[in-house]
């Protein structure tokens, strides 16, 4: 079955049935080749069945229909002849200039995607006399459904995992392979090593027969002859497959120092062309990965280990990583490149004892608490877990950003890792890669397992936007990772959070006083609650919505599959309304309880929910009850529902707070200055003068809202924005700073400073989206030169979905 989607305008398509299997461990063994843009190699998939992945009553009207209507033909094709072998060659060839490209085994030649079968087929039985059902009842084959899309698959097989030598040691049923594959997924959480051990050795073991596959816009579909229900098809198989350079999953891109790289950078469509998996939030999973590279480049991956790389014969170099909390598969991260680590000049004992990593292998796991997850080895249940303060951590880069990187991101992870702790306990994960990654990186950050990607815009200026954006990536370990929404709609479950606790940790990672961190948090409501008035102006009204499923939310339909609202529309990635809604939320919510209490009963949501995926009303329900009910004040899950969560536009009990609310002390300074520029762009030319104004210096935040305040004066002359920008030295300011500055060098046509809004457009991708606009609707022909070159220059390196909408304003 081929849903046909439109990519630019509907919503996005989960179709694994993970409702009768789920995946419970992926083996990938990928190699990445620069010179064809390919990944390609083999993953092996390890399966429980049974009908207890059923969630709550389904809905099928919103989703798209199961396999199981309608007859599922498998094409006829010559049968694919892949040795299975693990021998790799090497390529003499030289790519990219001075690298080493690493070579794959036998490719497939059949140049078809999806059509290959196994030896039944070859032999004359035509596919097309058998329906396929992909739940578990009738007499018709079962089909296994995976999420796929933009990959080549070549084969797919069942895996004789009865072969793998020492496999009887833990298993009663040495020879039947399902059992076999019941019994590994099924080992206690401390036997972790043996079971990833034994994965890697079944994900090697020899095929037993390949399976029949077709492949259509948005899912990969598997069966076996015969094998009629979830339970009898096979629980381990492997597909090998190839991804695409034009995959929407990974970008293929060059980095600050002109050197290629490849990274997964959270696109709508997830990892699905970059893996086949099960994309359904449900569905977690936990990982290994060996990937190999020339022996030049760094490969990081979302991973409990700091990896290191093995060296393998002529130039080509192996990493292997691996994790052992489930989590859904869209979380898996991969970025490869000639990354520089860089480390701090002087390190001491102090900071090496509080760091010191505690691996699951080597922790004392005295209980502190039951845990309500599926079993892993968890760090909140490790007793010397709990109180590390400051995980491990590396920062990786580009070589021309190594200086910057050690002078401003460095010296703040320390900080904004303990602050977090302080606030909400245990680090979920036991270490953390930053990296920064390359200018096309649409967004300002990223955080993955073991893993946060951080846009080279928050390396400029002073340390504000950096420790932001550093605390905002942190805090989704605890909202968005350990904690995930069950219905990918809610983002605010992870938005919102991340969003509300940035300016949490960041004032305790500065030692802000009590009255400095009221100050600094109010001014960042205020540039918050104009951020969204102007989102709820300029959006579509359905797409303000926090959760617009209603009491639909978390439903699935029999099989499993749903979709994701909006999912694939191009407004979507840059709209913050959810950020921003569910700060507000969450803000209002700590008021109204006071910030002891609130803080409290955080704590105690993270500790009863990591490893879980919620909804809105698990938070809600669980904050009301800790609540006693004289002071609830009216406050009810249905009220917050219909205030807050289930209506565009401004929430109601927001507008009040913001209507009632006093200006606090740094945006009455930010007015005064603002009164000050306007008298002084009234004033006439006159001959040269002593300047009366005496002007205050601002923080950051208080920068981006007096230029918020001047982009609304109707006129502003030359003379007056050339005293501005000297002034506050308002170009080498951070980029939130400079992106309101070149947002008033383009009203006013402010010729002298188009320089600085082309560096802008060029160096800070991920926030110039917004400017080609400005320029184009300006109609001033320099205006409009300025951007057509500025889009000329990046367009290549640009991620796709962002050159359609700025190619869609420019042309």
């Amino acid at each position: 079955m081929d849903i046909k989607l439109d990519p630019s305008r509907d919503d996005l398509p989960l179709m694994a049935n993970t409702s009768h299997i789920l995946v419970k461990h992926y083996v990938l063994d990928l190699d990445v080749d620069f010179e064809s843009q390919i990944i390609e190699g083999t993953i092996v998939l390890f399966f429980e069945s049974g009908n207890k992945f059923k969630k709550q009553s389904s809905s099928t009207e919103e989703t798209y229909p199961s396999e199981s209507n309608e007859a599922c033909k498998f094409r006829t094709a010559e049968p694919c002849h892949i040795p299975v072998t693990n021998t790799r060659t090497v390529s003499s060839k030289m790519g990219y200039n001075d690298f080493v490209i690493c070579g794959k085994g036998e490719k497939d030649t059949s140049g078809k995607d999806g059509n290959h079968d196994n030896q039944e087929q070859a032999s004359g039985i035509s596919s097309s006399k058998y329906c396929c059902d992909t739940g578990n009842h009738g007499s018709e084959d079962f089909l296994l459904v995976l999420d796929c899309c933009d990959l080549s698959v070549l084969k797919v097989e069942e895996v004789d995992v009865a072969a793998v030598p020492g496999i009887e040691k833990f298993t009663r049923s040495p020879k039947l392979r399902n059992q076999i594959v019941r019994e590994l997924v099924a080992l206690p959480a401390d036997r972790w090593r043996e079971q990833l051990d034994y994965y890697a050795r079944c994900s090697q073991a020899p095929g037993c027969g390949e399976l029949l596959f077709d492949i259509d816009t948005w899912s990969l579909q598997i069966r076996k002859t015969g094998a009629q229900t979830a339970t009898d098809f096979p629980h381990a198989i492997r597909i090998r497959y190839t991804t695409k350079p034009q995959g929407r999953s990974v970008t293929w891109t060059s980095d600050q120092s002109g050197r290629p790289c490849v990274y997964t950078m959270g696109s709508p469509i997830n990892n699905r062309a970059l893996f086949p998996c099960q994309e359904p939030p449900v569905a977690m999973s936990t990982w290994q990965a060996t990937v190999r590279a020339a022996a030049s480049f760094v490969v990081l991956m979302s991973g409990e280990n700091s990896a290191k790389p093995t060296q393998l014969r002529e130039g080509c170099s192996s990493w292997h990583y691996y994790v052992t909390m489930p989590m859904p598969a869209s979380t898996f991260t991969i970025a490869v490149g000639s990354w520089t680590e860089t480390k701090p000049e002087i390190c001491s004992s102090n900071d090496l004892a509080t760091e010191r990593s505690f691996s699951p292998f080597e922790a004392d796991f005295r209980y502190v608490g039951v845990c309500g997850h599926m079993e892993y080895p968890c760090r909140f249940q490790n007793a010397s877990a709990t109180t590390q303060e400051i995980i491990p951590h590396r920062v990786f880069a580009p070589v021309c950003l190594k200086g910057a990187c050690q002078e401003t991101l460095l010296p703040l992870i320390p900080p904004c890792l303990s602050a977090a702790h302080s606030v909400l306990g245990t680090h979920p994960f036991s270490r953390l890669d930053v990296l920064i990654v390359p200018a096309n990186f649409p967004s300002l950050g990223m955080a993955s397992p073991h893993l946060v990607f951080l846009s080279q815009s928050t390396l400029t200026g002073m340390s504000q936007l950096c420790g932001t954006r550093l605390c905002h990536e942190i805090a989704h370990a605890w909202f968005g990772l350990a904690i995930g929404a069950r219905d990918w709609t809610e983002e605010w479950l992870s938005e919102g959070f991340a969003t509300h606790l940035e300016d949490v940790f960041w004032a305790k990672a500065q030692q802000l006083a009590p009255d400095e961190t009221q100050e600094q948090q109010e001014l960042r409501a205020c540039l918050r609650w104009r951020r969204l008035q102007d989102e709820v102006r300029n959006s579509p009204e359905d797409m303000q919505v926090l959760r617009p499923n209603k009491e639909k939310t978390g439903h699935v339909s029999d099989s499993g599959s749903s979709v994701i609202k909006h999912g694939l529309n191009p407004e979507k990635v840059f709209m913050q309304v959810h950020y921003l809604k569910g700060y507000f939320l969450l803000r209002f919510l700590a008021k109204r309880l006071g910030d002891d209490t609130y803080f409290s009963f955080l704590r105690k949501f993270v500790h009863t929910f990591h490893g879980q995926l919620i909804l809105s009303q698990d938070f809600l329900q669980m904050l009301l009850e800790s609540i006693p009910e004289e002071r609830r004040l009216e406050l009810s899950v249905e009220n917050i529902f219909r205030d807050w969560l289930e209506t565009s536009g401004i929430p109601q009990p927001l507008q009040r707070e913001r209507l009632a609310g006093a200006e606090c002390g740094l945006a009455r300074q930010v007015s005064a200055e603002v009164a000050k520029w306007v008298r002084v762009n009234r004033r006439p030319r006159k001959r040269k003068r002593k300047e009366t104004e005496v002007l205050e210096k601002l923080l950051p935040d208080q920068l981006v809202l007096l230029l918020e305040h001047l982009l609304e004066q109707k006129t502003m002359n030359p003379r007056t924005l050339q005293r501005l920008e000297r002034t506050y030295h308002l170009s080498e300011q951070d980029a939130e700073v400079r992106h309101r500055w070149c947002e008033l060098v383009v009203k006013h046509k402010y010729t002298k400073a188009y320089r600085n809004v082309e560096r802008f457009l060029q160096e800070d991708q991920a926030m110039g989206i917004y400017l080609y606009g400005e320029l184009m609707v300006s109609e001033d022909a320099r205006q409009q030169q300025l951007a057509r070159r500025c889009f000329e220059l990046s367009r290549e390196q640009m991620d796709r979905p962002s050159a359609e909408v700025v190619a869609e304003m420019l042309f």
